[in-house]
């Protein structure tokens, strides 16, 4: 899906938030490493990616041609610090009006302006691509991206009191959440 917005961050600068493409994969690669070492908020771990960047350039390339799911990415002065996506849940009949939302960014630049700009980006590529159902799934103890969600229209739906089992602090709570579009 083609997407390209300039924002200017809360400090100033000027990030780019734009349809990743091949060319980026050695900084998605080298970002999603970065921020799965940064937060327990994520699905895994650093040590758990087996992406090459052969492989990350071909998922890009492929989201990139894609009529209903994105790997969005902020770059601010070359450097990608974050990434966020959709992707269909399914195909079948009864799911193909849900997606997915999953969103990343880099620990020095939180508190920018960056994540809620990237999950109205996903929102509105959402509806563009006809879903009619956005969903996600984060730590309970993640209150600020919690309440960034319910900002944007999120709403929880449900529960999951062992969706994560931490290497560092046991089970995690997830919350799931939704958004009509």
């Amino acid at each position: 899906m083609e997407y390209k917005e300039i924002i200017t961050l809360k400090d100033g600068r000027t990030c780019v938030l734009r349809q990743g493409t091949a060319q980026d994969a050695e900084g998605v690669l080298r970002n999603f490493v970065l921020n799965h070492a940064q937060t327990d908020f994520l699905t895994t771990y650093p040590d758990e990616n087996a992406f090459t960047v052969a492989q990350e350039e071909k998922y890009l390339q492929t989201k990139a041609d894609s009529p209903d799911e994105a790997e969005l990415v902020a770059e601010v002065d070359g450097l990608i610090v974050g990434q966020a996506g959709i992707r269909a849940l399914g195909r079948a009949d009864k799911v193909k009006h849900r997606a997915t939302f999953g969103i990343s960014i880099d620990i020095d630049w939180w508190h920018l302006g960056i994540g809620r700009a990237l999950t109205k980006a996903c929102i509105e590529l959402a509806k563009e691509a006809g879903y009619l159902q956005l969903e996600l799934e984060a730590v309970a103890e993640n209150r600020r991206a919690l309440a960034l969600y319910e900002s944007e229209g999120f709403v929880e739906y449900g529960r999951n009191p062992k969706g994560f089992r931490s290497r560092l602090t046991g089970w995690q709570e997830l919350v799931l959440m939704r958004r009509e579009l």
